[in-house]
């Protein structure tokens, strides 16, 4: 709960031949025993994580991969997971043993890099054995020492170095709210709440308001009526905007006047990440299902599902409700996504509070590229309860796209 969520930490993941040293590396970056070494090939079976400081760079995710040239059933299916890794990688480590050189494997990788956009350090392991040598690419590589600690510390200011290309991300609130505005959160308290705890993103919507110099008012839904009836009665205390839980939309929208701005958690979310103008393109082609048509409800993290579940139980009592139809529905959790998305007619995804934003960017382009729709839970809810016009009009190209569709 104190530490930054890994969906906002910068994902920086060891790729290599098996034996060249990944997990040493890892360990020798970390200062902590993290991943198991030995001179075995093939030790690290399954993706390893560990979130930490790398200052000037902030918080990150350090994530350790099977080698990549993993042979055998179980090896392609480790090759597979280390691909899956990739999908999320801000900044690559590609580990090369400095006695072997460059290989066919390391190569493959680095054009994956290229091909994926991903910026890319090749760091030359065990030079305490075979010397340093000259790199082929002399701004991306460098020769270290994962034993000795040798050009360790100059690693880490090469990867902080690199993060400064990436562009900054939207926060959640920017643009919306000024110093000193009020914000009126409505936090539904139900048996889907984690127990004694806000949900991330409004813990992070939270926090973002209070960056932005500007004030939270945080509400069940049974208070927002009362609330609102108090805050009126001075223009100064009228609230700039009102940002709900989706699953509270039908009574949020009919309680907060048309004057005030509405939104959700998941709509910031999404804007946040990357991919609102894919998730508002995917809503709309709701109301285009047919009976039979598959549909894919995703969340990027792994729970407990009860009765009031939203991805197995709301999601799709509402979508019959909606569309009429008879639907095909798959659900999927976690880390795990499928490559093959063509026999789904509609991916409607969790606002991905625990993915990074190269992940989603990534599981939103799949679908794009294999003409797949894409929404997330909160667009999905604000379309089929009538109110996504009124839930991004604060976002005038958004609306536009809205327009086009036919919304």
């Amino acid at each position: 709960m104190n530490r930054t969520p890994m969906g906002e930490r910068t994902h920086i993941g060891f790729f290599g031949k098996r034996n060249a040293g990944k997990s040493s590396l890892v360990n020798a970056v970390t200062g902590q025993e993290l991943s198991v070494v030995s001179d075995v090939k093939g030790t690290t079976t399954d993706p390893v994580y560990k979130a930490m400081e790398l200052l000037p760079l902030g918080p990150v995710e350090i994530v350790d991969t099977a080698g990549f040239d993993d042979t055998g059933s179980l090896g392609s299916e480790r090759v597979k997971k280390t691909m899956g890794i990739l999908a999320k990688t801000d900044i690559a480590v590609l580990v090369v043993d400095s006695a072997e050189g460059l290989t066919d494997d390391d190569r493959q990788l680095i054009e994956l890099f290229k091909e994926r956009e991903v910026p890319y350090v090749t760091v030359y392991n065990k030079s305490d054995i075979s010397g340093e040598i000259q790199t082929e690419d002399s701004e991306r590589g460098i020769s270290v020492s994962a034993k000795t600690g040798m050009n360790i510390h100059e690693l880490k200011e090469m990867l902080a170095n690199i993060s400064l290309e990436k562009a900054p991300e939207k926060s959640l609130v920017e643009g919306l709210i000024d110093d000193n505005e009020l914000a009126l959160l409505v936090t539904p308290i139900d048996s889907s709440a984690p127990k004694g705890r806000m949900i991330l993103p409004q813990q992070q919507v939270i926090r973002d308001v209070l960056d932005h110099n500007a004030v939270n008012i945080v509400v069940k839904e049974t208070q927002l009526a009362e609330t609102l009836r108090k805050l009126s009665g001075n223009r100064e205390t009228v609230p700039k905007i009102v940002i709900t839980d989706s699953q509270a939309f039908e009574i949020v929208s009919r309680t907060v006047p048309e004057s005030i701005p509405l939104t959700s958690f998941s709509i910031l979310m999404a804007r946040h990440k990357g991919f609102l103008e894919t998730a508002v393109r995917g809503a709309v082609m709701i109301d285009k299902l047919k009976d039979g048509d598959k549909i894919l409800i995703s969340e990027g993290c792994t729970h407990h599902r009860q009765c009031e579940d939203i991805g197995s139980v709301k999601l799709p009592k509402l979508l019959k409700k909606h569309t009429g139809k008879e639907l095909d529905i798959t659900l999927s959790s976690g880390r795990e996504f499928p490559d093959d998305l063509s026999e789904y007619a509609l991916v409607i995804h969790c606002g991905g509070c625990m993915l990074n934003a190269r992940e989603m960017k990534y599981r939103s382009g799949l679908a794009e590229k294999q003409d797949t729709p894409f929404t997330n839970y909160g667009i999905a809810l604000a379309h089929m309860n009538g109110i996504l016009r009124r839930s991004v009009a604060m976002l005038p190209d958004i609306v536009k796209i809205i327009d086009e569709g036919g919304e």
